[in-house]
């Protein structure tokens, strides 16, 4: 005698024999008990959940004619009569069950529908049932609608599909939808125990509780991976036999690794990893175990009194775990193993992959590896840390001006802070033009005396403007504070040049916003000095192509680039004449008779942002 699997051999054969639709089972029960029947049935849900199982016991409830044969239609089939025997085998004529997947045009729907003419040869209701219904084209969901709307009373259309949302509304809207939804894994554990018991298989625990998880819900899965282990382990279910065939990591492994990375150990990740890469288990499933853990772990954090689940032979050592990692870290590990496992298939070494996923929780931690982005964020002066600017400072003597290189000293400590970079850094000396003696501000009385590890880079201060610069801010309407235009003695002629590098299309790019954010701080025959307030266009490329563009323009000078506050640039001047223009535009539109007209008369209104200067 051939041997029958178990996926076949324990289907369901009445509704008291289903597992984990019970929502299901409950309203097709009542209704086949009140006799409050439809005449078009959808089931959806996925894979091996129990779509086709409930249509068999639906003809069988609605053929059924009982053991004496004066039945009629029922919740519980009696399974002995010849209608719920010949449905059960498949030879069942006034039941018919077509795949949509290889039958989906308009021919096959059509030869269907033509049956529906005749009446019941053999039972009490015509059944037709459509699997994977939404494979159907468009022209044989049209060829079925009016038959789908109004069928005769004796038939009944039970439709199944895994993918509801290609179903058509006008098909949807015709029938009654039932879920079917995913099992849960203890659900499928109990009914693999009951399976196994009546087959007198030998099974441990923990190898159930595998084959449970693997199946993602579907209990056809949960028996076909039992069949396979069965036949894996020689006739016993044991947990190591099931973990190598299905490639699962030890649970051991993962909670191994979730303790390392807790205490920031990176060399037991790596050799963790290295070890399963040496036993050939699957990336994918450690780090689909690790979210599982990392989420009983998440919630032990934030309900400290539910248990995690006494049936888990892991439970102490994930409450453990939820104690030792802080809940940010579990909730950054639990979204670093989610979208990890869609990179394993980017990377041309899965392992590999994997160790990166691993690591990259650690490069956030604090403290583990040097240099980190954790570590970055705290390099700055600790608040209890002595005053960086003693009362009674001596100034260091100031140098004298290189050939090519100048420091400019500070003006005022409140006007113009140093700038302060880590002492081990490589800074990149900027070439600054010498400033003439008599255009040099007098030095503060107190110099900046920096702390331990740091070096102070003055920054050159614009002075005191004169009075030629008062009357003008006062014109363009400027305030010293931040962002805002304030005009200097080299503005124009800074302004005008750079509009006429722009128009001769002589810079561009990174060369073009240098210049317009910059601000001509001093100038003489030889050498011009600018000011950006952002270290990253301080670039040699671009310094070096401004000044060939300078040269193009009749200007041979040699360029130097500062870091400071900017307060007079090209590009702040032409956002404040856009301001002033949008300004008269607005008082233009406001001030018009035929506006104030519209707005007196009719109570219109003007749409703020709407008026733009032409």
């Amino acid at each position: 005698m051939s041997y029958l699997v178990l996926a076949r051999k324990y289907r369901p054969r009445n509704f008291t024999e289903m597992v984990g639709q019970e929502h299901v089972v409950q309203a097709l029960t009542n209704a086949l008990t009140q006799q409050r029947l439809h005449h078009a049935y959808l089931f959806t849900g996925t894979r091996g959940v129990g779509k086709t199982t409930v249509s068999r016991i639906l003809a069988k409830s609605l053929n059924c004619q009982g053991p004496d044969g004066q039945g009629g239609i029922t919740a519980t089939p009696c399974g002995v009569c010849q209608a719920c025997g010949d449905i059960d085998a498949g030879r069942f004529v006034d039941y018919t069950e077509l795949d949509a997947a290889s039958n989906r045009g308009v021919d096959e729907v059509q030869g269907l529908l033509e049956q529906a003419v005749y009446k019941p040869v053999q039972g009490r209701f015509k059944v037709f049932m459509i699997d994977e219904v939404h494979m159907l084209t468009n022209t044989a969901f049209n060829a079925m609608l009016k038959t789908l709307e109004e069928p005769p009373e004796y038939l009944k259309f039970v439709l199944a599909t895994t993918d509801p949302q290609k179903v058509p509304v006008t098909v949807l809207s015709r029938c009654l939808q039932f879920n079917l939804r995913p099992m849960a894994p203890e659900t499928v554990l109990e009914h693999l125990t009951r399976v196994l018991a009546t087959e007198s298989v030998p099974a441990e625990a923990g190898a159930l509780r595998l084959l449970a998880r693997a199946a993602r819900g579907s209990m056809r899965d949960a028996l076909s991976l039992t069949d396979q282990a069965i036949a894996f382990g020689g006739g016993q279910l044991q947990e190591a036999a099931v973990r190598q065939m299905l490639g699962s990591a030890d649970r051991g492994h993962v909670l191994r690794l979730i303790d390392a990375l807790a205490r920031g150990d990176g060399k037991s990740v790596v050799e963790t990893s290295e070890t399963l890469r040496l036993n050939g288990l699957s990336a994918a499933a450690t780090l689909e175990d690790m979210a599982m853990v990392l989420q009983r772990m998440a919630v032990c954090q934030a309900v400290p009194g539910m248990a995690v689940g006494e049936q888990d032979p892991e439970a102490v050592e994930t409450a453990r775990l939820a104690a030792l990692m802080p809940a940010d870290e579990t909730q950054l590990l639990y979204s670093l193993c989610l979208h990890g496992r869609g990179e394993l298939g980017l990377a041309p070494d899965e392992y590999a992959a994997l160790t990166m996923v691993l690591l990259r929780l650690l490069a956030f931690k604090p403290g583990v590896f040097p240099g980190s982005v954790a570590e970055k964020k705290t390099l700055k002066p600790a608040p209890e840390a002595p005053a960086a600017v003693p009362e009674a400072a001596p100034v260091a003597p100031e140098p004298a001006p290189a050939a090519s290189q100048a420091a400019v000293p500070v003006r005022d400590l409140e006007q113009a802070p140093a700038v302060l970079l880590p002492a081990a850094a490589s800074v990149q000396a900027v070439e600054q033009a010498p400033v003439a003696a008599e255009d040099r501000p007098p030095q503060h009385p107190r110099a900046l005396v920096p702390a331990a590890g740091w070096v102070a880079m003055p920054v050159r201060d614009q002075g005191e403007p004169s009075a030629r610069t008062e009357a003008r801010r006062e014109t363009v309407g400027g305030t010293p504070a931040g962002g805002s235009l304030v005009p200097t003695d080299e503005g124009d002629f800074w302004h005008e040049l750079v509009q006429q590098l722009i128009a001769q299309e002589a810079i561009a790019a990174l060369v073009r916003e240098l210049a317009l954010q910059s601000q001509l701080v001093a100038r003489d025959a030889d050498h011009w000095l600018l000011r950006v307030e952002r270290e990253s266009l301080n670039q040699a490329t671009a310094r070096e192509r401004l000044q060939g563009a300078l040269t193009g323009a009749g200007h041979a000078v040699r360029l130097a680039v500062e870091i400071g506050p900017v307060h007079d640039s090209p590009a702040r001047r032409n956002a404040a004449a856009a301001a002033e223009r949008q300004r008269q535009a607005e008082a233009l539109i406001h001030g018009d008779p035929f506006v104030q007209a519209m707005l007196r008369d009719f109570g219109a209104k003007i749409v703020p942002g709407s008026i733009k200067p032409l």
